[in-house]
């Protein structure tokens, strides 16, 4: 069985921290209020706070709304944003076009716990030692990028639509993405980096191990005519 090195380790470590990572966004609003991966902030000073709508993975929270608590929606797979943005009177009604884009974008954010499923499971291959396992887990871990890579482009995608309708009105208001969309993009780039190290130390050990094996076979080969010679 071949063994990796030390840069296998490391790689295992940016699966798993990429895993952790992944968990976080998944648990943004409305499981923890204030993990966003969009926040839309109404500067609204006369009322003596700035309430806010945080927009996550399986709904969104009305932060701060006035009443000391904070309103956060059912948790479920796909809602409206662009509706909520609207019946806060915070921007300009969305066309049905852009409406219809956003509740459809907001369902593929289930891949942000799946995508964190996945490289668990590549974080557990590659724990073992040998080239089977390291292998295995680069694969996976590679289908966990391209999971994430898609999760990525369609959250940018759907939060720049509101982003922008937002941020061009005329209401004293403002949106800007929130520590989860990056930290989405940081699980990208763990997992990326971990695929390549965890497959290239992998291919690294099973090389060494070959050319042990073949030095071990040379070395037999020689003692053994050696020992014809002197009998």
């Amino acid at each position: 069985m071949a063994r990796t090195g030390f840069c296998h380790h490391i790689g295992s470590f940016l699966l798993f921290a990429a895993t952790i990572l992944l968990i976080v966004v998944s648990i943004s609003a409305p499981v923890i209020n204030h993990i966003s991966l969009l926040k839309v902030q109404m500067n609204d000073i006369s009322r003596g706070s700035t309430p806010a709508i945080e927009f996550g993975s399986f709904g969104y929270c009305q932060v701060d709304n006035g009443n000391g608590h904070d309103q956060c929606s059912p948790r479920k797979i796909g809602y409206n944003p662009a509706a909520v943005v609207t019946a806060a009177n915070i921007a300009t009604s969305f066309s049905d076009a852009a409406e219809d884009s956003t509740k459809i974008l907001t369902k593929i954010m289930i891949l942000h716990p799946v995508a964190a499923g996945v490289t668990f499971i590549a974080f557990l291959l590659a724990l073992g030692a040998g080239f089977i396992g390291s292998f295995t887990a680069s694969l996976v871990s590679l289908i966990a990028f391209i999971i994430t890579a898609v999760v990525v482009i369609t959250d940018f995608i759907l939060f720049h639509i509101i982003k922008d309708h937002v941020n061009d009105s005329k209401k004293d208001a403002s949106a800007k993405y929130g520590i989860a969309i990056w930290l989405l993009l940081a699980a990208g780039a763990c997992q990326l980096i971990g695929t390549l190290v965890v497959f290239f130390s992998c291919c690294s050990a099973r090389s060494n191990r070959q050319r042990g094996v073949s030095s071990g076979k040379v070395d037999t080969a020689a003692y053994g005519h050696s020992n014809r010679h002197r009998f």
